[in-house]
């Protein structure tokens, strides 16, 4: 069954369909121009409004036909069609907004007067028509003015519309009871259109104190103000304000600005951007704005309320970014809108800033979280922002003099300056990757040129102040020379070391970017030049030479134009030649750069980083980020959080690297944690080992594979160990703080170098080896080549004759299967013939690891004792004069390449401990069967008939 209230709202929407047809013929039609009219600016925004108010009026009679039809459907059919199919009910907020929309279009209007403006341009047409508007509404004066009846018309309807609305739906809602399926519709309609009368009423009254407004104002106020988008909230002529600093004559509380009026300056502060601060006493608080901060000071305290209380309110009004619905200051607002906000500003004030537009977060009138900040010239900040400062996480743009090109910063900021790790894209193409303090470069980095330079460069090392200065290491790619030294004001400036492509090397004392005083310089060919030099190292001056033969020149050298070098000295040819092994292994700058202080750029930001407990916000900015390319950032500006990965991302942030380490601290899962950690490169330890790796590649790969730095570079891999070593127990003490633990005692010494070398040292190795073992290769070159050359001469014996001519006890032998000659049985020949040690002596080329080569020394040891004692049938010891001969068949018959370089490679990396232990007696075994290989007697004649372990120890 219908109720009376449905009857009554069907004829209410009948009355107001009909109303809102006859108005928009009689009101808004004729408003209109039917044809474009040459109108001033304000002329054309009036027409705007006009035609916008239509469009809401038209939508707002579509509207009401539509809940029309559906309450004529439920009175027809009463029984199949229940009261949710009402579109006041089930639609009720696509009403309200019909409604809503409707009256923000007449306000609009309302507020420029645009229904006065329109009258008088047919002010003829409608003085014929006052009577017809007084029969539409009710109440209106014949004197009144056509503009007011034309404006009374347009709003009247509706608002006797909603009141009739909220009266018919009150009386439906005591209709039904409170279990009714509807009930909640019913209540929440009854509640919308309520707070809808109510919104309507404030809309018109600030319409009316804004259009009142405009007749107070004059020239360039009334011109910068009168918008109709304003809506006047407080004027201070109504409840009195003063303003300091800035001495305001008039303050206006507009919903979406604050405006402070001194002569003709308007003042003019977005409410986004306005933050309230109570103040000490009753009447006075305090705004702040991005560029300047007043004190609001009342009468008295009710005006101090009054003010504030509006101004707060205006503030969350404006942060909603829609006008208030059902009222202004209605609902449970917070006592304060939010501290942080998301907005757009362009600064004003003379300064850095100047012209700059911020839009981002805030926080109190401060640029404060992620935001964009752009300059005029071109100039572009993409991060976070602290107080009013970059600080973290930023990329910066700065636009070069020729087209399209920039300098792209990325890095990390502290209070408005670079500060921590960068990287820095310049539109020279050089690039820059390393840490900077107060906006310049320093610590450790890395400048290099582009590709395509024409003259490519490369410096690796330590900065100061903006300016290359310590330790680095600087490769000219033009010149085809490396520079490996120290650094002062830009300049070479200390002791270096100077290596060619040509296999060149000089080394001595450098002063603003020359030679000074006596160096030495050492030829390709182990000559060996003491004196002095011109800046390409051509010998100038006195001097020495001592020629790989033992003769030494010694005298004067000098240079002429096409006369090439010439000396007066004298030559010494009654020396004798020198060792060759002594001559080869002449090294550069171990004393010169002590091993500790070559890469404390690389050590000191992680250990400040762990020496202030792993904090988070300095992660980032110290063990340094991914990030995306900066061509893509410069084809696209408008982002607020750059794309890049940071340690984070990968390993679940600091909290988890330091939980992981506690649960792995037993020696049996220590290695493999550690190995985890170093092959992942956000991890702290693995980025700090690829830095260190970064250095060693820029030191000695290329031009730097010099064999007179490989004591330079070996010496350098173990300081890296304990330094990783060191790191590692640093992060472990950070871990155990957390826990309210602390560190056992430091280790000594001995315990130390334990795990240097037993754990971290095989785990790091891999990452060096390359460079390394190539410094070995070139070290030992010519005693390898030797060996090679020995091992061809004993390929060409068979297994018995080899083993008699190393003379080789016969009761050893394999005697039975050697007289087999069978291809069939030839595998089972080669296994009694020592096959089995000779294929795991083989083995020591397929690890990088000292002890695991040790190792496989160890079992080929084992393997030729255990082939002798199959032969002997028991158990046998060999004794050094059996072992050596049966050492030298293995190794000869295991052909290893490079042999020497093994051998040294290992006796400098392996475990102190070990040494007068098993591995050093086995090692030297080795390096005894590799000597007697080189020798000149064996390659022509037979071994001497006894071995005397004495000469070999």
């Amino acid at each position: 069954m219908c109720n009376p209230e449905e009857a009554a709202l069907l004829r209410l929407e009948e009355v107001f369909s009909a109303t809102l047809a006859r108005v928009n013929s009689l009101v808004l039609q004729p408003l209109l121009p039917a044809a474009p009219e040459p109108l001033d600016p304000w002329g054309r925004e009036c027409q705007r409004l006009l035609q916008q108010l239509h469009k809401s009026s038209q939508k707002l009679w579509e509207v009401t036909e539509e809940s029309l039809h559906s309450l004529q459907e439920r009175l027809r059919h009463p029984d199949c069609t229940g009261l949710e199919s009402l579109l006041l009910l089930r639609g009720a907020d696509r009403v309200l907004q019909a409604h809503i929309e409707y009256i923000e279009s007449y306000t609009s209007c309302m507020v420029v007067q645009a229904f006065q403006k329109a009258a008088k341009r047919r002010s003829e047409y409608w003085r014929g028509q006052r009577k017809a508007l007084r029969q539409l509404l009710s109440g209106v004066s014949s004197e009144g003015s056509v503009g007011a009846s034309l404006g009374q018309a347009l709003h009247q309807p509706l608002a006797h519309h909603v009141q009739q609305y909220v009266i018919l739906l009150l009386s439906l809602g005591d209709t039904i009871g409170e279990r009714h399926p509807t009930r909640e519709l019913v209540v929440n309609a009854v509640t919308l259109f309520g707070n809808l009368q109510s919104f309507m009423q404030q809309a018109l009254d600030q319409a009316a104190a804004t259009q009142a407004l405009w007749h107070t104002l004059r020239g360039r106020p009334r011109d910068v103000l009168c918008t109709p988008d304003h809506r006047l909230l407080q004027d201070s002529q109504d409840v009195p304000v003063t303003v300091a600093p800035l001495r305001a004559e008039r303050v206006l509380l507009f919903d979406d600005a604050l405006v402070l009026l001194q002569g003709h300056n308007v003042h003019t502060f977005d409410l986004k951007l306005v933050w309230v601060d109570p103040g000490q006493d009753g009447c006075t608080f305090h705004l702040l704005t991005p560029e300047e901060e007043f004190s609001f000071c009342a009468k008295d305290s009710q005006g101090q309320a009054v003010w504030q209380w509006k101004v707060t309110q205006a503030i969350h009004q404006a942060l909603r970014g829609k006008k208030d619905f059902p009222v202004l200051g209605a609902g449970l607002e917070p006592s304060q809108p939010p501290a942080c906000r998301c907005a757009e500003y362009t600064f004003q004030a003379e300064g850095r800033l100047c012209q700059a537009t911020y839009e981002g977060e805030w926080c109190r009138g401060r640029p404060h979280g992620k935001g964009t900040l752009k300059w005029p010239d071109g100039r572009n900040h993409v991060g976070n922002f602290c107080q009013g400062l970059e600080h973290g996480f930023g990329i910066r743009l700065l636009p070069q003099a020729s087209e399209d090109k920039f300098d792209c910063y990325k890095c990390h900021w502290r209070e408005g300056s670079m500060c921590g790790y960068g990287i820095c894209e310049y539109s020279t193409d050089e690039v820059y990757k390393g840490y900077f303090q107060e906006g310049l470069r320093h610590g450790f980095g890395v400048l290099e040129s582009g590709p395509q330079a024409p003259q490519p460069f490369r410096y690796t090392g330590h900065w100061e102040r903006g300016q290359r200065s310590g330790y680095g290491i600087e490769e000219d790619g033009d010149r085809g020379e490396r520079y490996i030294g120290m650094w002062q004001a830009g300049q070479r400036h200390g002791p270096g070391v100077m290596v060619t492509q040509a296999g060149v090397c000089y080394q001595g004392t450098f002063q603003a970017d020359k030679t000074v005083g006596p160096g030495i310089l050492l030829s390709e060919d182990d000559s060996l030049y003491e004196g002095t030099f011109t800046r390409d190292l051509t010998l100038m001056g006195k001097g020495k030479v001592t020629f790989p033969n033992g003769f030494t020149l010694e005298g004067s050298f000098g240079s002429g134009a096409g006369r090439g070098l010439h000396t007066q000295g004298v030559l010494d040819t009654a020396a004798l030649p020198p060792d060759p092994s002594s001559t080869c292994k002449r090294q550069l700058g171990v004393g010169a750069f002590p091993v500790e202080s070559r890469w404390q750029g690389v050590y000191s930001p992680f250990r400040d980083f762990v020496g202030a407990g792993c904090p988070r916000d300095l992660q980032e900015a110290l063990l340094g980020f991914d990030v995306q390319s900066s061509r893509e950032l410069r084809r696209s500006q408008d982002y607020l959080c750059c794309e890049r990965t940071h340690p984070e991302d990968s390993v679940g942030g600091m909290e988890d690297i330091l939980e992981e380490l506690l649960q792995h601290r037993e020696p049996k899962a220590l290695q493999p944690y550690l190995r985890k950690a170093l092959s992942n490169s956000l991890h702290p330890l693995g980025k700090l080992l690829r830095t260190l790796m970064l250095t060693f590649q820029a030191t000695y790969a290329g031009v730097g594979a010099n064999k007179h730095l490989q004591e330079l570079a070996q010496e350098e891999v173990k300081q890296h160990a304990q330094e990783l070593w060191a790191a590692y127990r640093g992060l472990l003490r950070v871990a155990l703080e957390h826990k309210g633990q602390a560190l056992e005692e430091d280790e000594d010494t001995e315990t130390r170098d334990l795990q240097v070398h037993g754990l971290v040292l095989p785990l790091m190795l891999p990452s060096f080896y390359s460079e390394l073992f190539t410094l070995y290769l070139l070290l030992h070159e010519r005693e390898d080549s030797f060996y090679s050359q020995g091992i061809a001469n004993l390929s060409l014996f068979p297994d018995t004759q080899l083993l008699e001519f190393l003379d080789v006890q016969k009761h050893l032998w394999p005697l039975k299967d050697l007289t087999l000659t069978s291809n069939q049985r030839y595998s089972l020949v080669r296994d009694k013939c020592f096959l089995s040690a000779t294929e795991c002596l083989q083995k020591i080329m397929t690890t990088v690891d000292p002890r695991e080569k040790l190792e496989v020394l160890e079992r080929t040891y084992g393997e030729i004792e255990g082939t002798v004692s199959r032969v002997l049938g028991r158990e046998y010891k060999l004794p050094m004069d059996d072992l050596l001969p049966l050492l030298i068949y293995v190794v000869s018959r295991a052909r290893i390449q490079h042999l020497g370089a093994e051998i040294h490679l290992i006796r400098d990396m392996m475990d102190p401990n070990h040494t007068g232990g098993l591995y050093d007696f086995l090692l030297t075994a080795l390096e005894s069967c590799y000597e007697h290989i080189q020798k000149e007697d064996m390659r022509l004649h037979r071994l001497p008939g006894h071995w005397h372990s004495r000469e070999l120890w």
